[in-house]
């Protein structure tokens, strides 16, 4: 039996984000005709493809269902989830749509060997691709890749909460060494431990935690230097009850036109990310 999980205001506000900016890519794509593109939607984390709102205890479409309605259509859908309950209620609303692909397992090893390939600029083929993980369980070569292929624009979700909780403590002596290892795997390599700590405020050379803020604009230029994409607006904080930052939506593309879509789609929700 699957068990819906239940998002808060500030979830459903990137839903509404993910899907106007999906069906602006997917029209502007079908308009394209020299040469003429042949475009994907990629959710790397797609769960069941409904949710339970706690505000108002509705059911809510997931971003499969809602990229799955967009007009007009993507050519083709792969969606990836680890858990077999929710892989199969997902084949259950697709039923009858051959050009959905749903893939059980790992996303990171799914991704690179069996959907990217799909995506070959050559054979005119681009991507929308969401990476959106509850916590640290995205592998960095994923990112890296989808910007080296110079075809996929991405929506990722950065984490601060799982990192704050597990990784980012005033002591890191005390920190697991697992938790340590899924910090590295996310970013790429241990150098986030520079941008994290600073010693500089400290009277006596001692480490301190830099704010949150500061610690995804390191990852916003590691997009930027490291991985490749052209274009990387400033992520939309995304708040809870309490105001505090639960996690940084990040947008990633080639395409200055794309950064100008997320910049105006951001701005316009940018004030309704907490409630």
């Amino acid at each position: 039996m699957v068990r819906f999980d239940e998002i808060g205001y500030w979830s459903e506000i990137k839903l509404d984000i993910i899907k106007e900016y999906a069906s602006k890519y997917s029209t502007i794509l079908t308009a394209q005709k020299r040469p003429r593109l042949y475009h994907l939607y990629i959710d790397a984390f797609a769960g069941p493809g409904v949710h339970i709102s706690k505000t108002t205890g509705d059911f809510v479409p997931g971003s499969p269902l809602n990229a799955l309605n967009v007009e007009p259509p993507f050519r083709e859908y792969h969606l990836i989830d680890l858990k077999e309950n929710k892989v199969n209620l997902l084949k259950e609303i697709v039923q009858g749509r051959p050009e959905v692909y749903i893939y059980q397992g790992d996303c990171n090893d799914i991704l690179l060997k069996k959907v990217f390939p799909r995506v070959a600029y050559e054979n005119y083929r681009r991507a929308l691709c969401l990476l959106d993980p509850y916590g640290l369980h995205l592998n960095w070569e994923v990112t890296r890749k989808a910007a080296q292929m110079g075809t996929i624009d991405i929506f990722l979700n950065f984490p601060v909460v799982d990192m704050n909780r597990n990784v980012l403590w005033r002591n890191i002596q005390g920190v697991d060494p697992g938790d340590i290892e899924r910090m590295n795997t996310y970013w790429g390599d241990g150098s986030w431990r520079d941008i994290a700590y600073t010693t500089t405020r400290s009277l006596f050379g001692w480490p301190e935690k830099e704010d949150n803020e500061t610690i995804a604009e390191g990852f916003r230029q590691r997009l930027l230097k490291v991985a490749g994409f052209k274009h990387v607006p400033k992520p939309l904080p995304m708040r809870n009850s309490r105001n505090a930052v639960v996690y940084y939506l990040f947008f990633a593309s080639q395409k200055m036109v794309a950064e100008d879509i997320i910049k105006a789609i951001f701005k316009k929700y940018g004030t309704r990310g907490s409630k």
